[in-house]
């Protein structure tokens, strides 16, 4: 299917408010083609000519006055009823790129820019709106209008019709020619609109950075350069836009003179009359505002091909993790997680993680330590199947979790991330993402269970306080503690702990551990902890290097082998030690 029947199925919903707006449009275009016939006809050649009686003259004032009224109403319906189609379709293809953003997997988002994303989201869904109210109306319009007067024109003197429109099949290659480059030329402005974007959110939201390190130049340097390059684009575009025009009015003189001195002769032997003849000039005249518009519709329209092209370019991308038509379900999980020879890799041939056995009893608590890039992320993102592993197999109480539904699979899991996630929305409703239509009661025990409750209290409105963008507005442990508190609320069966304490001060740091004690409880979890003297009570450290465990055991097992564990622990241990008696010589 093409895209242009693609986009045109999303009308389908709403074909009778759009048959409404075309069946207005017609009744204006037929209003339209009559007037100058009602007024070449009736006035000059019976009213003026004829020296009809001035009773008529008020009749035909009268019948002027009802066309446009007419036109009226049905001008209002036809802007209306576009205008709901356009926007309805706006709406329904924001909806599915939405929904699709959440559907491609953490690969996809990796691999391309947010701003992109957001960039087809607003700018391209509305340049399709903008083709749909007045693009396809204008269109559908103009092109009745045009096919009315070419008929009214035979009716009058088909020899002069024909001579009239000798232009025609020049001005229908040109605006085909103009429509192909347009339309080239519109996917460009708008790359080069995503590339802003993209510049813009990268600056926002790094604007700490950039101030910090003096970047303000460097980084206005590089989105001058975009926004130039977006110019030349736009220039492009303008340029042809500025060139078909011109071209067209040309052509419609030249051809309305030639009318004009063909006409004139006409009238003089008497195959025409005067009033014909001026009915003929108006219709001439009113020929080039629709075929211009049509140019320029037909322009806009290309353009919204153009978006549209992107946006199903988007929704035609398949999610790197697929679901099984009829998922197995896994019903109360117990909690015991095994791996068996699992590699994985983002890019072919480059593996992460290779040949990885490891096997997790339920409530076991496995601390995952290693060097920098050792892998320990990338195996626990196999477990929610934020991605599938290239070879081996990630199973849950025995079943392969790639026969489990995504969404039964991640409501087993809770995960506390480094970078604590919080949305524009209030304190109540960021916790009840753990568990929506959990009770009030329920959200406050899992903020106590978090050590979250007396905080939330003393914000301005509790837990209905809205806490702004990222939670920006609040410090960086009470953020975890939200993010903990949303964890508990889900009372899952298998916990992920990703660098969770790691960024937080000394007194953050006890409260959030105190929180993920109590939330470890009776939970298979598996903890990543760059403070090693955070995880020495876990039932296991396993130990990864260059994508593979290398040791497995106890702190204490592990401290005894003197073997990577212990390299790392002791180097630890010193920088520790080192780092406070810097603090305590600063404070001496």
């Amino acid at each position: 299917m093409s895209n242009t029947r693609r986009l045109l199925g999303y009308l389908r919903p709403y074909r009778l408010q759009l048959v409404a707006g075309l069946a207005s449009i017609l009744i204006l275009a037929s209003v339209q083609v009559a007037l100058p016939l009602v007024l070449g006809r009736g006035l000059f050649d019976h009213l003026l000519l004829d020296q009809a009686s001035l009773r008529y003259l008020t009749y035909f004032a009268l019948l002027i006055f009802l066309l446009f009224a007419i036109k009226g109403i049905f001008t209002y319906t036809a802007v209306y009823s576009m205008a709901f189609v356009s926007q309805r379709v706006a709406v329904d293809l924001r909806n599915a790129v939405f929904e699709q953003l959440h559907r491609l997997t953490l690969a996809y988002h990796q691999e391309h820019r947010t701003g992109e994303a957001v960039s087809r989201v607003i700018s391209d869904v509305g340049l399709i709106q903008n083709s749909l109210t007045t693009g396809l109306a204008d269109i559908w319009r103009d092109g009745l209008i045009a096919g009315g007067i070419i008929v009214m024109l035979l009716v009058l003197h088909w020899k002069l019709a024909l001579v009239a429109m000798f232009t025609l099949p020049v001005l229908m290659y040109v605006a085909n020619l103009y429509g192909r480059h347009l339309r080239r030329l519109s996917r460009a402005v708008q790359e080069r609109v995503a590339n802003l974007s993209s510049i813009l959110q990268e600056s926002l939201l790094g604007i700490r950075v950039i101030q910090a390190f003096n970047m303000e130049e460097r980084e206005q340097e590089r989105f001058l350069h975009e926004n130039e390059r977006s110019l030349a684009a736009g220039m492009r575009s303008a340029q042809l836009n500025a060139l078909v025009w011109p071209v067209a009015e040309l052509l419609l003189v030249g051809g309305m003179l030639v009318v004009v001195w063909y006409g004139s002769r006409e009238v003089v032997v008497g195959r025409l009359t005067p009033g014909e003849l001026v009915g003929f000039l108006g219709y001439i005249g009113m020929v080039s505002q629709p075929v211009s518009s049509l140019t320029r519709a037909f322009g806009v329209w290309q353009q919204a091909l153009g978006a549209a092209d992107r946006i199903f370019e988007l929704l035609d991308e398949e999610p790197a993790v697929q679901e099984l038509p009829s998922p197995v379900v896994l019903g109360r999980v117990e909690g015991r997680v095994t791996y068996e020879q699992v590699s994985f890799a983002y890019v072919s041939g480059q593996p992460v993680i290779e040949d990885i056995n490891l096997a997790v009893e339920p409530g076991e608590i496995v601390a995952l330590v290693g060097p920098s890039g050792a892998g320990k992320t990338s195996m626990v993102n196999l477990l929610p199947r934020f991605y599938d592993p290239t070879e081996g197999t990630v199973r849950i109480d025995g079943v392969d979790i790639r026969e489990v539904g995504l969404k039964e699979l991640r409501e087993q899991i809770g995960l506390v991330p480094q970078e604590t996630i919080l949305f524009g929305v209030s304190v109540r409703e960021n916790i009840l993402h753990g568990r929506p239509g959990a009770t009030d009661a329920e959200v406050e025990a899992a903020a106590k269970t978090a050590n979250a409750h007396d905080f939330i209290m003393q914000l301005p409105e509790g837990y209905d306080t809205v806490i702004g963008e990222r939670g920006a507005s609040l410090s960086g442990g009470q953020r975890q503690r939200l993010a903990i508190a949303r964890a508990v609320l889900r009372a899952p069966r298998l916990l992920i702990l990703d660098e969770a304490t790691s960024a937080l001060d000394t007194e953050s740091e006890q409260l959030v551990q105190e929180a993920l004690s109590r939330l470890m409880q009776e939970r298979t979890t598996f903890v990543i902890a760059h403070r090693l003297s955070t995880i020495r009570n876990a039932h296991r450290i396993v130990v990864m290097e260059d994508g593979r465990i290398v040791e497995n055991g106890s702190h204490s097992e592990l401290m005894e082998r003197q073997g990577l564990y212990w390299r790392l622990y002791t180097a630890q241990f010193h920088q520790e030690e080192l780092l406070t008696g810097i603090k305590g010589d600063l404070l001496v």
